[in-house]
């Protein structure tokens, strides 16, 4: 059996673009930056992303962005901006559901994603 070597990231936010720092933390949780790289193994790191505060939103999207999810009622469908999801659970819950449409749809995702830690 392999055994996995996880490296430890600390990465800083601020005056980082969202998008961009999403990016970059995606390819290391899901390892794609190492050599033995493939699509169904999880050999990615451990990511903290400190100063989450100072994240820059480019353009008009922290009034404009919509946050939808389903309650999976009839008529359930929710929705909430990027400001009232900021002022609600923080800059960290932008940020998680950013790296998160960035991994891969299927199981390893929540592996993944645990490994994403913050740090003030």
């Amino acid at each position: 059996m392999e055994v996995i070597k996880r490296d430890n990231h600390i990465v800083d936010a601020t005056d980082r673009p969202l998008g961009r720092l999403a990016t970059e933390v995606a390819v290391l949780l899901r390892g794609k930056n190492k050599v033995g790289f493939a699509p169904y193994k999880d050999i990615g790191d451990f990511v903290t992303v400190k100063n989450v505060n100072g994240l820059k939103y480019t353009g008009k999207k922290f009034q404009d962005k919509i946050y939808y999810h389903h309650t999976l009622y009839l008529g359930g469908l929710k929705q909430a901006t990027m400001k009232e999801v900021y002022l609600k659970k923080g800059p960290e819950e932008i940020f998680r559901k950013a790296v998160m449409g960035m991994l891969t749809k299927n199981k390893l995702r929540a592996k993944q994603i645990k490994r994403l830690r913050f740090q003030k």
